[in-house]
């Protein structure tokens, strides 16, 4: 643990009221649950259904993000909840600090502003600067941009067909690798889309999650050919960030 000289300032510009030491946190979003349990085991006491890494997480369910059990959480008693601007809801978050909550509140929409935001979170529990955060700083500097650069359709969801648009984490990452997004010129995060009315593109990044897109489950109604790729390194930030810095590049074909 280190020593705090402020109050602690999340992303959304608030002042937040974290004791002195930070022993138990409720997380409910996936990654910032990965990324705390990583450098301080054992000190999620709360966490959603989705929270899958690490894979021996013993900390109590609190339902989903976008429906976490307030009543539940309060009940916890964790000296801070912390949460994600894109992923969770204004209402939740406002019912937990009218509890009587802290709530610490995280930005992340590219790599280098998500490995920013973790070492301020961390660093407002009281953490020092664990060696996957360093790690993961260190590979995306080294990480080089595919030449020629290639550009892509990354779909989330069929039935409808939804893909990723503008102003996303995972279209920062793979803009990172050399990889545009064919959407990023849409005014919605997450568009619905036509595949046989697609803009310009070479690749079609199909990942596992939050729709399970297989071999046999999505390739086929796309006329660019497909890569299959893990969703956690495309839309996860903490630890994941490692994996994704050594894998992707090669996995997309950038490398």
């Amino acid at each position: 643990m280190t020593a705090r000289t402020a109050a602690p300032v999340d992303d959304e510009g608030r002042e937040v009221g974290v004791p002195g030491s930070v022993r138990r946190v409720v997380s409910i979003v996936p990654s910032l649950t990965e990324a705390l349990e990583a450098t301080a085991p054992g000190i999620v006491v709360g966490a959603t259904d989705w929270c899958t890494h690490p894979g021996d997480l013993g900390a109590e369910r609190i339902r989903g993000t976008k429906n976490p059990d307030v009543e539940r959480i309060v009940a916890l008693a964790p000296d801070l909840v912390v949460a994600n601007q894109e992923e969770n809801r204004l209402p939740d978050l406002d019912a937990l600090r009218a509890a009587g909550l802290p709530v610490y509140v995280t930005d992340i929409r590219d790599v280098d502003g998500g490995l920013a935001s973790l070492g301020r979170l961390l660093d407002a529990c009281g953490l020092g600067e664990p060696g996957w955060l360093r790690e993961a700083r260190e590979l995306w500097a080294d990480v080089e941009p595919a030449s020629p650069r290639r550009r892509a359709v990354v779909p989330i969801w069929r039935r409808p067909w939804m893909a990723v648009g503008s102003d996303t984490f995972t279209g920062a990452v793979l803009e990172r690798i050399g990889i545009d997004n064919a959407l990023a010129g849409s005014p919605e995060r997450y568009p619905r889309i036509d595949p046989a009315a697609l803009p310009e593109h070479d690749l079609v990044v199909l990942p596992d999650e939050p729709y399970l897109f297989t071999a046999d489950d999505g390739p086929e109604a796309f006329d660019a050919p497909s890569a299959l790729v893990s969703g956690r390194l495309l839309t996860w930030y903490g630890p994941s960030l490692v994996e994704a810095a050594r894998e992707l590049p090669a996995a997309l074909g950038t490398r």
